[in-house]
């Protein structure tokens, strides 16, 4: 694969100078930024589906969520859609690309979209689910917040983290994409904030969930939704001093490495999974920026693209041969940068 072949797009913050999706490519070596699609405001979060060709992207402070097309050069709006709640953060496709998840932080709530078979477009009815609760953190836990939302491989299952409420909910969805009502699939330590949950690639039934106010990363197994701890681990160093919070998890196709990136700590912990899916303490890495709310493993070119929205920047860090990550010195200028993804 050649170095013009690796094309991102990275989301911004509108509030903070960011100007809508930037183009960024990898052309001869040298990374280029490109001229931002303004018709994108405060995408902190998007989804591909490729057999219809569309990107579906968050307008956080909108509540909607654009359906877009990208032709290789030019983004192309195809739809907008309410969120059906407040401050959408996050979506999820199923296997077979017919429904759309969507996790709403402000409203605490979670949306389902049916997708149309021929078109891949939003249709019919929108089944949506308010949460009810509260965490003993009075300024982060006043009420629920979804946070992330993901199905279960078979699809039978669609999973939500709740930070507000120390919880994640399991909804059952039958054959004809049809929402059940919730069960508590998993309880966090009181005050902890599950935020983002990655299923393992390899092992059916392992789960990790991060929790950005407790900087942990939590070991789950189960089953039929339910899950029960395993382990848990702090994502920062030993005798680490200051404020900081989990921000994005990832674990590479082989199942071996799993990344969580910490902003205040400004770094990403690498953690070595063993062939049960058990983590190692491997690695802190400064990410070279300040505030890394989410980065993209691009395992082809072992790189990391790391997006600090703090300080507006994207760095890039190498992947070495053990998993290991190597700051580059790469750091681009992008205001608000939150999100990053692959065209």
């Amino acid at each position: 694969m050649t170095d013009s072949a690796l094309h991102l797009v990275v989301g911004t913050w509108s509030d903070v100078g960011g100007r809508g999706l930037y183009d960024v490519r990898l052309v001869d070596g040298a990374w280029v930024v490109g001229d931002a699609f303004a018709d994108a405001a405060n995408a902190s979060f998007g989804v591909h589906a490729p057999r219809h060709g569309l990107h579906y992207i968050v307008d956080e402070h909108a509540g909607a969520i654009g359906v877009f097309q990208h032709d290789g050069r030019d983004w192309r709006r195809i739809t907008t859609v309410d969120a059906w709640g407040t401050a959408p953060c996050h979506l999820a496709l199923n296997g077979d690309r017919t429904l759309l998840a969507v996790a709403n932080y402000g409203s605490g709530s979670v949306s389902l979209f049916r997708l149309n078979e021929r078109d891949g477009l939003p249709e019919g009815d929108v089944q949506t689910h308010v949460h009810r609760g509260s965490g003993p953190d009075a300024g982060r836990q006043e009420g629920p917040h979804a946070h992330w939302v993901g199905f279960a491989a078979d699809g039978r299952w669609l999973y939500r983290t709740d930070l507000g409420t120390d919880q994640v909910l399991a909804f059952p969805v039958d054959r004809r994409g049809v929402m059940g009502p919730p069960v508590v699939a998993f309880v966090a330590a009181a005050g902890a904030g599950p935020r983002h949950l990655a299923m393992h690639p390899r092992i059916g039934g392992i789960a990790y969930l991060v929790s950005e106010l407790a900087n942990s990363l939590t070991v789950l197994a189960g089953a039929n939704g339910t899950f029960h701890e395993r382990r848990t681990l702090s994502t920062l160093p030993d005798g680490w001093i200051g404020q900081s919070a989990v921000a994005h998890i990832a674990i590479d196709r082989a199942g071996e490495r799993l990344y969580v990136s910490n902003r205040g700590h400004d770094g990403i912990a690498f953690f070595a999974l063993d062939v049960d899916g058990m983590p190692t303490l491997v690695q802190h890495v400064p990410v070279g920026g300040a505030s890394p709310r989410f980065f993209l493993l691009v395992e082809d070119h072992r790189l990391v693209a790391v997006a600090n929205e703090r300080d507006g920047t994207l760095t890039m860090l190498t992947i070495a041969a053990d998993g290991r990550l190597v700051p580059t010195g790469v750091s681009l200028p992008i205001p608000g940068a939150a999100f990053v993804m692959r065209i």
